[in-house]
């Protein structure tokens, strides 16, 4: 098979990397790709924002199957012009993939067909959010409806909290993503992600993991896009993933379904698992980063093969298995991220970190005369597999420790919740 990988980053460095043993490959292009990508394919300089130019690629190279990394090129419509030119494509449709671009549309689902989630209500002005927060006080969570690069979202523990991510919406901070607010209940539990491939009839679970969104240690700070990862997620028990399925993966699929919008690719359902049991947060249309950097080392299966079969509606006799590992990955990050990360600095030391046995994906570099270089905010994913995840921690830390980066910052405590557990014996 010939093969044309969407994106840029740590996820799409994953994906790649597990692509690349599949027997099934000929040959892995990726658009744009970084220079740890190209260790396994042939970067093309295609604008994912093209379509035009993606798809007369994949005519020209006679690509066999798209496989889309990032969210954005999902929610503009990628997959059904691919799907119109007769290209296989792994991601869903524009109409599908609204269960990403559109919190108001996923809450209302949810509330269409009985699936856990928080109380909310939508605005589309501040005035009347405020007035709704007044009444209903904090804590509280306050959501750009739209897409926000994961920083759309803050929970807000008092009002005046509330009040600011409200204006910050309404002002144009996130462009049209915040001409519509969702506000929710605020949850109290612990977080977990899980990951399905589906094919619009069939959902195939495909892995846990948990990862830290706040860029300080002990969960405290900004949101960012993560900040580290481990799986599989030690809450998410075999009952609890039944669970998930029956109470809210398949009722998703057969309302995307009977919308007229079935679901293909790989869904991802944020979750609060409360004392009462699960409850969706929200929905990813594509793999979580960091989360693909520590599902993909612990997959044994053939990713491609598993892909298109999502792509084809096969996956009734697909399965999916893992290692008996945990995997934990920690994210480099440049001076200042995530409000204005400096570029430029160089990296030293990556090969040597890689002497630990661990996994290092690439997700904001440059190569500059043979240096590598900051060239973004996330910059490195440090992936250590171990017996568990206090073992896999050890290995990322002993690799991160390697790296020669002043200007690069990481937290320490990444996978904290689990090591504690194991500690305790739970």
């Amino acid at each position: 098979m010939k093969v044309l990988l969407i994106g840029s980053g740590g996820r799409e460095h994953a994906l790649a990397w597990k692509i690349a043993t599949s027997p099934m490959l000929e040959k892995l292009y990726a658009a744009p790709g970084n220079p740890g990508i190209a260790r396994h394919a042939e970067c093309v300089a295609l604008s994912e924002k093209d379509h035009g130019a993606v798809v007369e690629f994949c005519r020209g190279q006679a690509i066999d199957l798209v496989v889309v990394g990032p969210e954005a090129p999902l929610v503009a419509g990628l997959a059904d012009e691919l799907i119109e030119a007769g290209i296989a494509v792994f991601g869903p449709t524009a109409e599908a993939a609204r269960l990403e671009g559109s919190k108001g549309f996923t809450k209302d689902l949810c509330s269409r067909y009985g699936i856990p989630t928080a109380a909310y209500a939508r605005f589309a002005d501040a005035v009347h959010a405020k007035d709704y927060v007044r009444n209903v006080g904090a804590p509280i969570v306050v959501k750009a409806d739209g897409l926000a690069a994961g920083k759309g979202v803050v929970i807000a523990m008092s009002e005046d909290e509330a009040y600011a991510a409200i204006d910050d919406c309404f002002s144009g901070l996130f462009g049209a993503s915040g001409a519509e607010v969702v506000i929710e209940e605020f949850l109290e539990g612990e977080e977990a992600s899980f990951f399905c491939l589906c094919d619009g009839k069939i959902a195939l679970p495909f892995g846990t993991a948990q990862d830290h969104k706040r860029v300080g240690e002990g969960d405290t700070g900004l949101n960012t896009g993560g900040m580290g990862a481990y799986s599989p997620a030690p809450v998410m028990t075999e009952a609890m993933v039944e669970r998930c399925m029956r109470e809210i993966i398949e009722p998703t699929l057969k309302g995307m379904a009977e919308m007229g919008a079935p679901f293909t690719g790989v869904l991802y359902a944020g979750l609060m698992i409360t004392p009462d049991g699960p409850s969706l947060i929200e929905y990813n249309v594509r793999f979580g980063d960091p989360e693909c950097q520590v599902l993909m080392p612990r997959l044994k299966d053939d990713l491609l093969a598993l892909m298109k079969g999502a792509a084809d509606g096969q996956l009734a006799h697909m399965s999916a298995r893992w290692r008996e590992e945990a995997a934990l990955t920690v994210v480099l990050a440049a001076e200042g991220y995530p409000a204005a990360p400096k570029k430029g600095s160089a990296i030293n030391g990556i090969e040597a970190a890689g002497e630990e046995g661990v996994e290092i994906f690439h997700a904001g570099t440059a190569l500059r005369d043979g240096v590598f270089v900051a060239n973004g905010g996330r910059v490195l994913n440090v992936t250590g597999l171990g017996a568990n995840v206090t073992a896999a921690r050890e290995a990322a830390y002993r690799a991160v420790d390697r790296i020669d980066w002043p200007q690069g910052f990481c937290r320490r405590d990444i996978g904290w919740r689990a090591v504690k557990r194991e500690a305790a014996g739970v």
